[in-house]
């Protein structure tokens, strides 16, 4: 392999013309940083022997943490592409798991062509469409959305694919990587990553890829690898390892926020899960045991039933299966800003099946029966007509303001309760609904602004729950890792979040946003 510095040094100094689009580098210089200028350096320098004008690498796979300039650094890319790689109707486009997460790298080229006098006046700006045209050579610059089934024929001179691990299914990189730039001279893919989580996706499978050529275990002459983070047996408490896995550490984001993060990680398996994939960049696990149970057992303490008595509060009501556990939990907000959130659960279960429960489960459901800390229905199914009148009859003792439920497990009796006049919440599953009160409920736990009462079975079911984590950090109580019942969890999540977006008239979430740990 050849190297042609003029090449390299050719590309540098178009992007080191750029100014910077965010917070303090606002308008400032794109100066490279050391880690930067390397990867450019040898991916637009190194030439092939055989057609030393062509460039040796045609893919570059960047997996680095979160805050190192990935966006500004692919907007960048995608600009030198478009303008300053001699390829005539050049075809550059931005992919990612969706549209918008594709735009991001986009509205940062935008802003970068903007304070340009000399880009502006030659590139033509749709935002509408997400495209930019370099009119001299009638090259674009496009945002692409995920569907696949329009990305074939593609003429494909680069393509910038940010956040690689976010990608659902193989079905859009096989699409963008497989033939679509075979009529081009030199045609370029730039992967820019963080870890994942899922080591059956497309991502870990490119990720093994790298490593193995970092290791000496492949060689892929057109592949170009860089993986900035921790091996998994490395120490992630120590920051000197900090600084291995940021490259960009105390220059786009200072180790103060770092460990900010550190702290934040040290309380929950989730957060550490979420510190080490996002800062450290290690492969975690999708889902980890979510609850400490020391702190949740710091917020047990006896609740005075009378006081609750015409007290507004809000349920959550989880049916599951007609044999199976079902929940309701009660969730008071509190009255002053001293006191803590109050819970009351109810769990039914078939009286018929109870005692092959027992045996087969090795779970004490008779015990908490006798103990009236959990209610059997008659027959071998649970009977909904039994705990339809049992929560009128609540109703009665307590103001019910709201009951959420989960929409795709509904009944009848859903439509029952209704028409006896209680306002049912549809409550979605996945990571948009249940990801904030789940933050939620860590974070009164935490800071001990939960009474729960000690109830059994409603610890027995938080400590058996595992969370799962998306690639944008959201969460949610993972019920395929949570082999034994956390009805109780999920109940408690969705009655949380009816109470926190009731108190004071409005939304928690809308005073101060959603809470990111």
């Amino acid at each position: 392999m050849a190297f042609d510095e003029k090449k390299a040094e050719r590309v540098v100094r178009f992007i080191e013309c750029l100014n910077h689009t965010k917070g303090e580098f606002h308008g400032k210089p794109f100066k490279l940083l050391p880690w930067q200028d390397r990867i450019i350096r040898n991916v637009f320098g190194t030439m092939r022997d055989d057609y030393p004008d062509q460039r040796q690498y045609t893919t570059a796979y960047i997996e680095i943490p979160k805050k190192q300039g990935k966006s500004e650094l692919g907007a960048a890319l995608a600009l030198n592409m478009l303008v300053n790689d001699d390829e005539w109707k050049a075809e550059v486009y931005s992919c990612a798991s969706d549209r918008q997460q594709a735009a991001i790298v986009f509205d940062v080229a935008v802003d970068m062509v903007k304070q340009s006098p000399a880009l502006s006046k030659r590139i033509k700006i749709i935002p509408s469409m997400k495209r930019m045209v370099y009119q001299p050579t009638g090259s674009i610059y496009q945002v692409l959305s995920s569907e696949v089934a329009t990305k074939h024929g593609l003429n494909v001179s680069a393509c910038i694919f940010d956040e690689l691990h976010t990608q659902p299914t193989r079905a859009l990189y096989d699409v963008m990587t497989q033939g679509s730039g075979d009529a081009r001279k030199q045609p370029l893919w730039f992967l820019l990553t963080t870890a994942g989580t899922d080591r059956n996706s497309i991502c870990w499978e490119v990720h093994q890829k790298a490593l193995d050529l970092l290791e000496g275990r492949k060689r892929d002459p057109r592949f170009y690898p860089v993986i900035f983070g921790l091996p998994d047996d490395a120490d992630w408490q120590d920051e000197a390892n900090w600084y291995k896995a940021n490259p960009s550490l105390d220059k786009t984001i200072s180790i103060e926020k770092v460990r900010d993060a550190y702290h934040k990680a040290l309380e929950t398996p989730a957060d550490e899960n979420m510190f080490r994939q996002l800062r450290l960049n290690q492969w975690v696990k999708q889902s980890v045991r979510w609850m400490p149970m020391d702190k949740w057992d710091e917020c047990g303490g006896n609740i005075d039933m009378l006081s609750l008595q015409g007290r507004a509060c809000y349920g959550g009501l989880d049916l599951s299966s007609t044999s199976d556990l079902t929940t309701l939990v009660l969730v008071f907000p509190p009255s002053d800003p001293e006191e803590p959130f109050l819970v009351l659960p109810f769990f039914w279960l078939p009286e018929d099946t109870l005692s092959l429960r027992v045996r087969r489960d090795h779970v004490m459901y008779d015990v908490w029966e006798r103990q009236h800390l959990l209610m059997t229905t008659e027959g071998n199914v649970v009977h909904y007509g039994f705990i339809e009148a049992f929560i009128c009859q609540l109703a009665e003792r307590y103001n019910i303001r709201e009951i959420a439920y989960d929409r795709w497990n509904a009944s009848m009796m859903v439509q029952t309760l209704q028409d006896d006049g209680f306002t049912m919440i549809p409550f979605g599953q996945g990571f948009k609904d249940m990801s904030p009160p789940t933050k939620e409920l860590m974070r009164i736990v935490l800071e001990r602004k939960l009474n729960h009462g000690g109830h059994p079975v409603l610890r027995w079911n938080i400590d058996n729950a595992f969370v799962r984590t998306d690639p944008a950090g959201n969460l949610k109580i993972d019920k395929e890792k949570s082999t034994e019942k956390v009805d109780g969890a999920v109940a408690l999540v969705m009655a949380l979040d009816r109470a926190m977006k009731n108190m004071n008239g409005g939304s928690v979430y809308d005073s101060r946003g959603f809470l990111v740990i």
